[in-house]
């Protein structure tokens, strides 16, 4: 996995944007989903999709606040209803997709919610971030699996985070029923689960054309993510100035929302990454494995030249594996 996880020179950086990576590329007839598509990354990244062509379909559990979102966006993308925490929403949402026939080119698993402050569960007895960043994205692909099949080459993309750093996946107590609850440890579970269902979906979907990424979009203030962290939090770790205004600072890794979003796009579409697939990326190209015992709290840490490495946890085939066939049985649902 060191091998395959390797930097390839994409020529793009930390400082791209999405009009940088899109550039050249024609989405004309291709169709995409993007959860979480109506703000902040999710967002950008559909619009950028859809300014180069493509249909992007945007689920919503607020369908009336979604559309308002992208009334003033441009053509191209369209709201549908669906609840990453609700099963049936999902299968709803995804039966509905299958059966128009259409393929699906691109899946964005961008929606996330991050360190809740106290423990919260879904309806089915979930860690409410492990549901809705995890469970629900791997319900949702298995149930568009016959859709990206039909695209004759298609990639998933599950929108990740250094924060994976904060915790592998406790597999002997992935739901925190006899540990304590630690709402940064319980997002980054959910961030190394998004990484190890990469690469569990692209080891399943390659035969069938089926590639999946998982990516580290950088430090965004100005999106949503950030609801529960609160304000002193923020500007104790400099995402925001003492004006609550977001800051943009690539040294540390803060990013604008358009720098943010680049590698969304660029893992979705780039031709570089043809034939690949499985691999954690950042700034727009495939990042190193880091070290052992590199696992800062990045909650307090100094972000002054941050690496955006992977652990080595993350991207465990074997892991990966065992990931998959909870999810399976968690969920009740299966290629």
């Amino acid at each position: 996995m060191s091998t395959i996880q390797a930097p390839i020179g994409s020529g793009f950086s930390r400082a791209s944007t999405t009009v940088d990576v899109i550039k050249g590329i024609d989405l004309t007839g291709k169709v995409a989903i993007v959860t979480g598509g109506y703000s902040g990354l999710g967002l950008e990244a559909a619009r950028t999709l859809a300014s180069a062509g493509a249909r992007v379909i945007v689920p919503a559990r607020d369908v009336e606040r979604a559309r308002k979102a992208i009334a003033g966006v441009g053509g191209g993308m369209e709201v549908q209803s669906m609840d990453l925490t609700d099963p049936l929403s999902i299968d709803n949402f995804a039966r509905d997709f299958v059966e128009t026939g259409l393929p699906l080119h691109l899946l964005i698993n961008n929606a996330g919610i991050m360190a809740l402050p106290e423990l919260k569960r879904d309806a089915q007895g979930n860690e409410l971030q492990l549901s809705t960043n995890h469970l629900g994205h791997f319900r949702l692909a298995l149930r568009l699996w016959p859709a990206l099949k039909r695209a004759g080459g298609a990639r998933a993309v599950s929108v990740s985070s250094a924060g994976h750093r904060f915790s592998p996946v406790v597999f002997d107590d992935i739901n925190f029923e006899r540990r304590d609850y630690e709402p940064f440890k319980a997002y980054g579970q959910s961030k190394t689960a998004n990484i190890l269902f990469a690469v569990g979906l692209d080891q399943r979907g390659r035969n069938d054309g089926i590639r999946a990424f998982a990516l580290h979009p950088g430090g965004i203030a100005g999106t949503n993510l950030g609801t529960h962290v609160g304000v002193e939090m923020l500007k104790k770790t400099g995402f925001v100035d003492e004006n609550n205004r977001p800051v943009v600072d690539l040294s540390r890794d803060l990013k604008s929302v358009p720098q943010g979003a680049a590698t969304h796009v660029w893992c979705a579409v780039s031709p570089q990454l043809e034939g690949k697939g499985g691999v954690f990326c950042a700034d727009s190209d495939i990042t190193p494995v880091l070290p052992d015992g590199n696992s800062p709290d990045l909650s307090t840490e100094d972000r002054t030249n941050r690496g955006t490495g992977v652990q080595a946890y993350a991207i465990d085939p074997e892991a990966a594996d065992r990931l998959w066939r909870m999810s399976e049985e968690i969920t009740g649902v299966s290629i």
